[in-house]
C-alpha cells in the first residue's frame, strides 16, 4: 500500500471535545463491558481516557514507533505487558471472607507480583507546579484511520477497512498472531490475545452502527462531548467541526496515517503570578506542548475557540459553541440515533475485532 489511502464509500469519524471531558471513564467501562470480557482479554481496554500530561497506556506509548515516514510503513515496537498493565488479580477471599477486618485491604497483583503500571497509573498528577498545576483528559481508541499502517503491515491479510464505514476489522480466524499491526500501529491501541493467538483491537462498535446505534463510548459519556456521524455529511457536526470550523484536530498527525479520530483543544485558565494576580499574557497550558500533541494547527484552533466565547460573552451567538454544548443529547449521535434497547444482546461475529 506504501502509505495509500484505503479506498471507503464512506468514514465514520468522531469527535471528542476535551473542554468537556471530565475524566469519568464511562467511555472506557461501556466499551470493556461489552468487547474485552473473554479469556487473555483481562489486560484489554480499547478505550482509555489518559491524563495529560501524562505517560499514557501503555506506558510511553509516543516512544514505541510505528505508522508512516515520508510515505513509507515504519514498524515500531509491542509494548510490554507490564507497560500495558491491568488485568490485576485482587485478594477478594482474604479482605470479604477472611476474617481480618480492617487489616486486610484489597492489593492488586500482577503474576504474583506487584504491578508497575496501569490504564490509570498517573491519573490527575498531570504538570506543572503548584499554583499553576494544569491537566486535561484524552479518550483514546482505535483511530479507524485511512491510511492505516495495521492493516498494511498484516502478513496474513486478516486486517481490511469495510468499504461501507471505513471502520477497520480484523478477521480473527485468518490472524496468525504475527503482531506487526502492534507493531505498526504508532497509536499503540492493538493488543494481544495472549489465550487465542490473535491481536485485538476496537472495532468502532460495527455491529451496532449496522441496527442505526451509536458507539458505546459515545452514547455512555454522561459530558455530551463525544460526537459520532460521517465525515462527508456537510450538514453534520463532524464535518463542520473537522472541515469547516477546523477546530476538532488529529491526535500526532505526524505519525501519517490520517487518524478518523478527531479533538477539540483544550482551553485552560492564565496563570498566577508570585503575588497570585492572574498573567493574561499567556494560557496555563502550554502552546507548545499542545502543539506536540496536536500539531501546529492548533494555534488557530484555540483561537478561533477563545474568539466564539467572546462573541458569546459581548452578547452575540456562536453556532460553533451551540455546536459543541449539544444541548439536545441526539445531535451528538449523528445518523446512530437507534436506541440500544432495541438490538439486545450484541453478538460480534468472527470479524468483529
Amino acid at each position: 500500500m506504501s502509505g495509500s489511502s484505503q479506498a471507503t464509500a464512506r468514514q465514520v469519524a468522531m469527535v471528542f471535545d476535551l473542554n468537556k471531558c471530565m475524566g469519568c471513564q464511562s467511555c472506557a467501562v461501556a466499551c470493556k463491558m461489552i468487547w474485552t470480557r473473554e479469556a487473555g482479554e483481562e489486560q484489554q481496554w480499547w478505550c482509555t481516557v489518559n491524563t495529560q500530561p501524562g505517560r499514557g497506556a501503555p506506558r510511553d506509548w509516543e516512544s514505541m514507533g510505528g505508522g508512516y515516514r515520508d510515505g513509507r510503513l515504519v514498524l515500531g515496537r509491542e509494548p510490554a505487558p507490564e507497560e500495558i498493565g491491568g488485568g490485576w488479580q485482587f485478594n477478594f477471599d482474604e479482605v470479604f471472607h477472611g476474617g481480618r477486618g480492617h487489616a486486610a485491604h484489597l492489593t492488586p497483583k500482577a503474576n504474583g507480583r506487584e504491578p508497575e503500571w496501569g490504564p490509570n497509573w498517573d491519573e490527575d498528577q498531570g504538570g506543572g507546579e503548584y499554583p499553576n498545576a494544569y491537566f486535561f483528559y484524552l479518550p483514546r481508541l482505535c483511530n479507524h484511520c485511512t491510511k492505516p499502517a495495521c492493516v498494511e503491515a498484516c502478513p496474513n491479510g486478516a486486517m481490511r477497512k469495510r468499504r461501507e464505514d471505513g471502520i477497520v476489522v480484523r478477521d480473527e480466524e485468518a490472524c496468525r498472531g504475527a503482531r506487526d499491526c502492534i507493531k505498526a500501529c504508532p497509536y499503540k491501541k492493538i493488543y494481544f490475545n495472549h489465550v487465542r493467538n490473535v491481536s485485538q483491537h476496537c472495532i468502532g462498535c460495527w455491529p451496532r452502527l449496522e441496527r442505526g446505534v451509536a458507539p458505546a463510548c459515545v452514547r455512555n459519556c454522561p459530558g455530551r462531548l463525544a460526537f459520532v456521524g460521517f465525515l462527508d455529511d456537510e450538514g453534520g457536526p463532524i464535518h463542520r467541526l473537522v472541515h469547516e470550523w477546523q477546530v476538532a484536530l488529529p491526535l500526532h498527525p505526524e505519525y501519517g496515517t490520517e487518524p478518523n479520530v478527531f479533538y477539540v483543544p483544550p482551553l485552560s485558565p492564565h496563570p498566577l503570578r508570585a503575588d497570585r494576580s492572574i498573567d493574561e499574557s499567556t494560557p496555563r497550558i502550554p502552546p507548545a506542548y499542545l502543539e506536540s500533541l496536536f500539531g501546529p494547527r492548533v494555534h488557530d484552533a484555540l483561537e478561533r475557540l477563545r474568539g466564539e466565547l467572546a462573541t458569546v460573552r459581548s452578547g452575540g451567538r456562536s453556532e460553533l459553541l451551540d455546536t459543541l454544548i449539544a444541548y439536545e443529547f441526539r445531535s451528538l449521535l449523528g445518523p446512530f440515533t437507534a436506541e440500544p434497547a432495541t438490538i439486545g444482546a450484541t453478538a460480534p461475529g468472527k470479524e468483529a475485532r
